[in-house]
This record gives C-alpha cells, sequence and structure tokens, in this order.
C-alpha cells in the first residue's frame, strides 16, 4: 500500500482500530497474577496466557505465528521474495507490579493494526489468509517481546536481548524472590535452554525496529501534543550500594560514638537527588532502601541501597557517577563509616536511525486530516514541519535490537505523564493518531525502501 492510498482511508477506519487495541488493552488487564492490580511477569503462567492471545490476534490479520526459544511471540507477514528481510514492530506485554494496562501492550497491539491496515484489512474480525504477502518489498514481523521490565530476575531486556545475540549464559542462574531460577522457570514454561541460540537474528534479516509507546513522563501533554519523534533512548547504569557503619545500643551509644550506616545512606540518598537536578538530562533515582537489623532499638551497622542512574549521553552520565562518587567518599569520612558498590546494569545511549526518526516525523505529518482543527494537536507549533522530538528517559526493547538493527520510534501522549502505576493512560483519540502516524511512517519507509533497491 502507498502513503498515498493510506491517507485516503477514512478517519472512522483508525478510530475503529483505536477502539480495538482499547479494548484488548482491558482484556489483557484483566490477566494477572494479583487479583485487583495488574502483574504479569516473565515465564509465568500469565505470561503464556496472554502470548496465545496475542497469537490469536496476530494470526487474525494473516500473520504466520509462533513462540521463539526466549518467550518472544512472533507473527511474521512475509514478503513476495521469501528471503527478503522483514520490518520489525512491536514492544512487550510483561509488566512491573501494580501496573498500568498501556506501557508496552499497547505498542504490540497498534502494531497488529498497522498491519491489518497495511493490508486494506480494515474489518473486524479479518480473515485469516496463510497466503498472506506484505505489501512492500520487505516483510512485517510483529513482536511481542517477553521481558522487557525484568520484574521477575531482575535483568531487563532479557526477550530482545535474546533476539539482538546479546544473551549471557550466566543469566540462567538468576533467580527470582521465590528462588527458581532464570533456567528452572524457562525449563517449566516448556522453552529448552539449550535452544535459545535459535532465537537469535541476524542484522541481514531486518530492514528495522519501529516501537510505538506512551511517553513515560509528562512532556507531551505539558505541550498539549498527541505525538513526538524519538531521538534516542537514555543510557543506564544500575548499582547496589552498601554503607558499613556499627550496630549499638540505641539508649546507650552517645551520638559522638555513632557510626549509623542509615543516616550516612540518607545522606548519600539525598545527594543523588542534589547533583542530578543540578544536570541536563541526567536523571538519579534510590529506589530500594534497607536499613540492617533493622531492630528498633539498635543504631543501624548496615544500610542497603539502589541507585538507578540514567543520561542522554554515556559520557555525562559517567562523569555525573564519578562525582556522586567523590560525594559519597566525603559523606562516609565524615562520618567514619565505610561504602561498596556492585554495578548490576550498564546500558549504553541507543540513538534512534536518521532516516526511522525521518520516516515516524513523516507518518505525524502525513496523520493531519485537512481541514480537522482538532488534528492539529499533533504538533505543539501547528507547522506540519515541526514535529516534536523527544529523548526518552525511559529504556525499551529497542536499546536490546539496537545491536542488530536500525531503530526508530513513536511516543502518544500520557495525561500526566505517570507510568508503571494503574494512574497511567493514553486517549482513544491519540492512540488513533498514533495508528495512523505508524502505518504512514511503514509506508513511507517502503517506498524509501524501494526506491533505495531500485537504484542499487
Amino acid at each position: 500500500m502507498t502513503a498515498a492510498r493510506l491517507s485516503a482511508l477514512e478517519p472512522a477506519i483508525f478510530e475503529l482500530a483505536a477502539r480495538r487495541v482499547m479494548a484488548r488493552c482491558d482484556e489483557l488487564a484483566r490477566i494477572t497474577s494479583t487479583p485487583g492490580a495488574i502483574t504479569r511477569v516473565h515465564l509465568s503462567p500469565e505470561h503464556a496466557r496472554v502470548n496465545r492471545l496475542a497469537a490469536e490476534w496476530m494470526r487474525e490479520v494473516g500473520l504466520q505465528t509462533r513462540q521463539d526459544a526466549a518467550g518472544n511471540q512472533l507473527g511474521l507477514l512475509p514478503a513476495a521474495d521469501p528471503d527478503a528481510p522483514v520490518l520489525m514492530l512491536g514492544s512487550h506485554l510483561d509488566t512491573v507490579v501494580n501496573a498500568g494496562r498501556y506501557d508496552g501492550v499497547v505498542g504490540v497491539l497498534m502494531a497488529i493494526e498497522v498491519v491489518r491496515l497495511l493490508q486494506r484489512r480494515v474489518d473486524s474480525p479479518a480473515r485469516a489468509d496463510a497466503n498472506a504477502r506484505s505489501p512492500f518489498d520487505f516483510g512485517m514481523e510483529v513482536a511481542a517481546f517477553s521481558d522487557e521490565e525484568g520484574a521477575r530476575f531482575g535483568k531487563a531486556l532479557l526477550g530482545s536481548s535474546a533476539v539482538a545475540g546479546t544473551w549471557d549464559d550466566a543469566w540462567w542462574e538468576l533467580e527470582d524472590s521465590d528462588g527458581t531460577t532464570l533456567r528452572e522457570a524457562a525449563l517449566e514454561f516448556g522453552l529448552d535452554p539449550g535452544r535459545i541460540a535459535g532465537a537469535a537474528r541476524r542484522p541481514d534479516e531486518l530492514v528495522g525496529y519501529l516501537e510505538a509507546h506512551i511517553e513515560q513522563g509528562p512532556e507531551l501533554h505539558a505541550r498539549g501534543e498527541s505525538l513526538a519523534v524519538v531521538s534516542s533512548i537514555a543510557s543506564a547504569r544500575r548499582f547496589q550500594l552498601v554503607v558499613e557503619g556499627e550496630a549499638r545500643h540505641a539508649g546507650g551509644t552517645p551520638y559522638d560514638m555513632r557510626r549509623d550506616a542509615l543516616l550516612g545512606a540518607s545522606e548519600a540518598a539525598l545527594a543523588v537527588e542534589r547533583i542530578c537536578s543540578a544536570q541536563h538530562h541526567i536523571i538519579g533515582t534510590v529506589g530500594q532502601f534497607e536499613a540492617f537489623p533493622g531492630a528498633m532499638n539498635v543504631v543501624p551497622g548496615e544500610a542497603k541501597f539502589s541507585l538507578d542512574l540514567r543520561g542522554e549521553f554515556d559520557g555525562e552520565r559517567d562523569r555525573v557517577w564519578d562525582q556522586i562518587s567523590r560525594e559519597l567518599d566525603a559523606i562516609m569520612g565524615r562520618r567514619r563509616l565505610r561504602w561498596h558498590t556492585r554495578e548490576v546494569h550498564n546500558a549504553p545511549a541507543l540513538f534512534c536511525a536518521p532516516l526511522l526518526q525521518d520516516v515516524v516525523s513523516e507518518g505525524i505529518r502525513s496523520s493531519l486530516v485537512p481541514g480537522r482543527a482538532a488534528d492539529r494537536s499533533i504538533l505543539g507549533s501547528g507547522r506540519p514541519e515541526d514535529p516534536t522530538t523527544l529523548f526518552s528517559p525511559a529504556g525499551h526493547d529497542g536499546m536490546a535490537i539496537g545491536a542488530i538493527t536500525d531503530v526508530g520510534m513513536l511516543f502518544m501522549r500520557n495525561p500526566d505523564g505517570v507510568s508503571h502505576h494503574p494512574d497511567e493512560a493514553v486517549s482513544l483519540g491519540d492512540v488513533a493518531l498514533g495508528i495512523r502516524a505508524l502505518a504512514e511512517a511503514v509506508a513511507h519507509l517502503g517506498a524509501e525502501h524501494r526506491s533505495t533497491q531500485g537504484a542499487s
């Protein structure tokens, strides 16, 4: 399908697609391990259930489905040439504990609707067709990644890392809170850890990766805009820090003799806030905090806390970590404490490919319906040449997939920017605009790819 033909579709068709997406987000929200909340973690019974549902919806639009060796649910619409590469579209279906219903999920469901629209399968339900082919000279593949959040085993991007061929066999020994290893969970789920390499894709198999996602922050909401192009995904480092002091009697130990690990760790957490808030696009978060021995009448002799440090650029992030480290040296020195740290995660920034940024921008522009003032909210300036571009402080599967192919992303407005929380939201209208923009982006990429292949 050409971009021109896609643009000729009635707006009601995109609204119908959006209504289907929103209803399915509600349906998936009911698949949870915690009644009254949304929790779906890797290799759980809930993971299996959502994969089965996603596969059913993929087949409905003609996709050939399979679950790979990492538990990712995939659906393929091949090109006429069986050896042609594919454009991957998607996101993830797992959640944090007590999650919202749109993070990741909406991107998978929008990708399915884009495949439907690009085949002119605009009615629901569509008739499955094993012989369906992509309208482009590349195939289209929808990926529902299995473990973006890392909520169960503490390691994010497991599913997409397997696809990117960056799997580390040491991960098999990771344990969940019940002491179950990742290897044991995979076997129980029905996966063969010895076949994990089979999930990996080669760079020549892919044209690129496009993902639609709610913005996990308030920028679009503050601007009064619906959609944005993502320029990059934050670099990230995560640390587990330990402060060591001396546990002593709370009543019998004078203040000048105390080596209170909790107070030292608390001052360190405040230093993280002070240092990071003074930087541009650097975010530091202390999300976990424990004191030991944890008795009311004992001066804490040890404290443990986490640090999640993110930045737009790797060098700036590392410079700030060095500054935090020096400040912790000073704090602990004054308080006669010791501290040490273990780095548990390190991911470089991922810069979205210029071509894919361009096609997403063009998709947003093409989504404007002439004469409809409401659609101008897509662009804050109201100028078609100015789609908003945002940096993503939140991590996404594209960080892993970027190891093997170009990545592009589309953000949708999230009222008040709340995410990883039940209040997370996106409007029906913005989802409709997002589906249209993503479909237009794929169509423009198809035209660009055909032109490039023809010239080569």
